[in-house]
């Protein structure tokens, strides 16, 4: 039994003696790098991907990752190494503790994906070009020098993308030293590191995904595969995927699916509340069925079971009210302006009535810069899996909220959803890679 064999028991720990990988003939294998819960491995699985292991720090992250793609039976399963242990991992000291390791994954490696944490880049908060989370790409160049596998995988926000200004800076008269964009930065290192870089900006929603979320991508090839191609592109083939990938879904292809007909299921009128099945003194929807093409396919072969993380949260009046008050006299589909902000007494920059026909903007770690389109409340957890596409049967574990300094040391449930790759969107890329790497001829 090789050592990426599946072991579906969690260890703590750490086996002996040779290490040795047999690579199933025919496959693709990768490693997820900042794995989060697990929605990058997940499509990459779904697009015929095999996952050797992932890497990820946070405790409630990696349980929600163990939970569904590690200890089950289900065929989308990691085939998880004897010599490391299944439990969360902090990426700097993985690379130390296992430096021997995984430079004997050379060869045995296909693609090493990932997404560093992008806290400090998103425009969606407060960039920091001082955040320490902006430099963990480094530790992702390491992985690759070690591996070398000859295809790469990189996702983050836009903002990486964005050049950061000193404070201080005046662009409106054109003052102030501009700083090269991380992307430049992490494009040149891996230039210098012998890959040939291909980046793109895309959107979720063109992906079948009910939600804008702009995203960069940058695919990437080992310059010794790519010698005799010099006009080798992986994203000519993006558009001729993407089709192909929505009709197998029967998912439209001249429109987005819009919030409601990703969630209308999970609506509170009309159907009876009963108690949270996970959380004590919570209520949630008694799940009947689903109600759109959509609500079908990430329902899959469930038949009406009701998927888990469906906690309602408790709003004190006053929240209900004003959120009431704001789904009928506001627009749908935007930011609140600076008056109506005012009007409600609203400190926070980024808060959004939803559109019913649209998709929704692009989610965030907190729950309250969204309400829902015909209900004064936040979203589920559930909800914000459905506009992740996430399937129903992927549980999410842990705490569904954290607050206070805990909220840069830990990622509780909507944070999990909001930080992950969307499915649809990571099984589209598999797709693109899996076609790259045949015309590269790495299937062996």
């Amino acid at each position: 039994m090789g050592a990426f064999a599946r072991c579906n028991r969690p260890s703590n720990k750490r086996a002996t003696g040779r290490f040795e990988l047999t690579k199933p003939k025919n496959t693709l294998t990768f490693v997820d790098v900042f794995a989060g819960c697990g929605g990058l491995s997940l499509g990459l699985m779904n697009a015929g991907w095999t996952g050797a292991f992932a890497i990820e720090a946070d405790r409630l992250a990696f349980a929600t990752l163990r939970a569904n793609l590690l200890s089950t039976t289900r065929r989308s399963t990691y085939n998880w190494p004897t010599w490391l242990p299944q439990e969360p991992a902090e990426i700097r000291s993985f690379i130390e503790t296992y430096q021997t390791r995984l430079k004997s994954l050379a060869g045995k490696i296909d693609l090493i994906a990932g997404g560093p944490p992008c806290q400090g880049f998103s425009t969606a908060g407060r960039r920091n070009k001082s955040d320490p989370r902006n430099q963990l790409f480094l530790q992702y160049v390491k992985m690759v020098e070690l591996v070398r596998p000859p295809l790469l995988l990189f996702e983050n926000v836009r903002g990486v993308t964005v050049e950061f200004r000193d404070k201080g800076s005046d662009s409106s008269r054109g003052r102030g030293r501009r700083s090269t964009p991380f992307a430049t930065k992490i494009q040149d290192t891996l230039t210098n590191s012998g890959y040939r870089v291909f980046p793109r900006l895309v959107r979720a929603v063109d992906f079948g995904v009910p939600q804008l979320r702009p995203r960069y991508i940058m695919l990437a090839a080992s310059e010794d595969i790519l010698a005799n191609l010099p006009d080798y592109d992986p994203f000519d083939r993006l558009e001729q995927v993407r089709l192909a990938f929505l009709k197998r879904k029967k998912l439209p292809i001249d429109r987005p699916v819009g919030a409601r007909e990703a969630i209308s299921d999970l609506e509170i009128r009309g159907r009876a509340l009963i108690d949270c099945d996970d959380v004590p003194g919570y209520r949630q929807v008694d799940y009947q069925k689903p109600e759109t093409t959509y609500q079908q396919l990430l329902h899959g072969a469930m038949n009406g079971t009701s998927p888990n993380s469906m906690r309602l949260a408790k709003h004190h009046e006053e929240i209900r009210l004003r959120f009431e008050s704001i789904l009928k006299e506001c627009r749908r589909g935007v930011h609140l302006n600076e008056a109506d902000r005012i009007r409600y007494g609203i400190r926070k920059k980024c808060i959004v009535p939803m559109a019913p026909e649209q998709p929704s903007h692009t989610l965030t770690s907190l729950p309250d810069d969204l309400i829902h389109y015909s209900e004064p409340r936040i979203l589920s957890v559930r909800e914000y899996a459905r506009l992740q596409s996430f399937p129903d049967w992927f549980e999410f574990h842990g705490k569904y909220t954290t607050g206070g300094s805990l909220r840069v040391k830990e990622c509780p449930r909507y944070t999990q959803v909001a930080n992950a790759v969307p499915p649809f969107l990571s099984e589209v890329l598999g797709t693109l890679l899996a076609n790259a790497a045949s015309d590269l001829g790495i299937h062996r």
